[in-house]
């Protein structure tokens, strides 16, 4: 009985020391790591100065510089259709003929009226020469007193009313001849000229077909003709990249048919109105078109064709830079509203707006980084230009990405990965 006892008082004394010294243990390994400061891994690069470009990006379609979309103003059948789609055509070259009898027989009926009022016309003169001859007599008799006063008057009164008859029949003259050119001109609109050289390049009648004319309304879509020798891209560029582009700026133009083939262009006009799609919801966009001038276009460039479009707005020759993701945007450094700390954060600044974020770099200080507070200017695909901030020459962090953005402070500790090690982890990733 005393030796269980014994036995049992043993394994209370195993139990209780493997106890203690795990709980001894876990309490040395808490206050290890608690003194163990957290070692960021990043990518640096040095700060050089470099020549960098601004590019705006855009897409939109080809279209021809000068094109005319051709439509009746009378209305009437198709009679002569001497051109085809992609014909190419010489200014004043006939296009289309629209049967004419019927404005060939408004023409007539003008002509006919037209003089029908000139022989009134010429009635109407004789008979005013005639009163006009009989009132000068009746003057001379009168200061002769050899004719009466009411004669005088009866004289004077068929010779005003002969002069406003003969005005009224040169209104109708004058009338006559308006609708006979008017009418002239409605037949002259049955046959069309081609405006502009240039190739037709849609076609949307046939021969016999009758077209509505655009007295009215809009009238029939003819035939659309366009100067392919000068082309032009137009393409849609957002609100906040359009003020960076100027009449005059090059760009280069990928048109997709072409491949990888790029055109060289100019900036030859920037739209003043807004073009809104989703207006009122979260997906609302505004943009505004540009056009492109192509210099030196391809025969085979055919309008409707998509394209991409890189604006150079500015070049600056150089300057300090860094890569674009070395920036990232802090909020500044923040104090306790009341003074015992259980205020709000004085995030806003004066009138009640809210303060905004500071554009920030880490540049390697031994062990360490410093942030630094910085302006920036251009940028390209790869490279941002430094204003104020840095000279050049440092080591600045270019990852990785979640560093930047949210873990590295100033003073964070940070390790450089040697080329060999960053190779090597490379080569495990794949």
């Amino acid at each position: 009985m005393a030796k269980q006892k014994k036995k049992n008082s043993k394994k209370k004394y195993f139990i209780f020391g493997g106890i203690g010294l795990v709980i001894a243990i876990l309490v040395v390994l808490v206050i290890t790591n608690s003194n163990n400061e957290k070692i960021t891994s990043v990518q640096t690069e040095k700060v050089e100065k470099r020549n960098i470009t601004q590019v705006v990006s855009a897409t939109g379609k080809i279209f021809p510089e000068y094109q005319v979309e051709l439509r009746p103003e009378v209305t009437g059948e198709i009679v002569d259709l001497p051109v085809i789609e992609g014909e190419i055509v010489k200014k004043g070259q006939l296009l289309i003929r629209i049967k004419p009898e019927q404005y060939t027989a408004q023409r007539d009926r003008a002509k006919a009226s037209l003089q029908s009022t000139q022989a009134m016309l010429k009635v109407s003169k004789a008979n005013l020469d005639k009163v006009e001859s009989d009132y000068g007599r009746v003057k001379g008799l009168f200061a002769k007193e050899l004719a009466s006063e009411q004669e005088l008057e009866a004289a004077k009164s068929n010779y005003l009313q002969s002069v406003g008859q003969y005005e009224s029949q040169q209104a109708s003259v004058r009338q006559a001849e308006a609708s006979l050119n008017d009418a002239q001109e409605q037949l002259d609109k049955t046959v069309m000229y081609s405006p502009i050289d240039g190739r037709i390049t849609a076609l949307n009648v046939e021969l016999s077909e009758r077209v509505l004319g655009s007295s009215f309304s809009q009238g029939t879509h003819l035939m659309t003709v366009a100067d392919l020798a000068k082309m032009e891209a137009r393409v849609e560029v957002d609100e906040n990249d359009v003020v960076l582009i100027s009449e005059g700026d090059t760009t280069n133009i990928e048109i997709d048919a072409f491949g990888d083939r790029k055109f060289k262009g100019l900036v030859s006009q920037i739209g003043n109105s807004a073009q809104t799609t989703g207006f009122g919801t979260q997906d609302e966009v505004v943009n505004f078109e540009v056009r492109i001038s192509l210099i030196s276009p391809s025969e085979k460039i055919r309008p409707g064709m998509s394209c991409d479009a890189d604006i150079r707005t500015e070049t600056k020759l150089g300057v300090v830079s860094v890569p674009i993701q070395s920036v990232t945007a802090r909020m500044k450094s923040v104090e306790p509203k009341d003074e015992d700390g259980s205020g709000e954060e004085n995030a806003k600044v004066n009138n009640g707006k809210r303060e905004k974020p500071e554009e920030v770099v880490f540049l390697l200080n031994a062990s360490e980084v410093k942030k630094v507070n910085v302006k920036t200017g251009i940028s390209d695909d790869t490279y941002i230009e430094i204003v104020s901030g840095i000279e050049g020459g440092e080591e600045v962090v270019t990852g990785p990405y979640r560093a930047i953005s949210k873990e590295l402070e100033d003073g964070t500790k940070v390790i450089v990965p040697k080329k060999d090690e960053k190779k090597s982890e490379s080569v495990e990733k794949k």
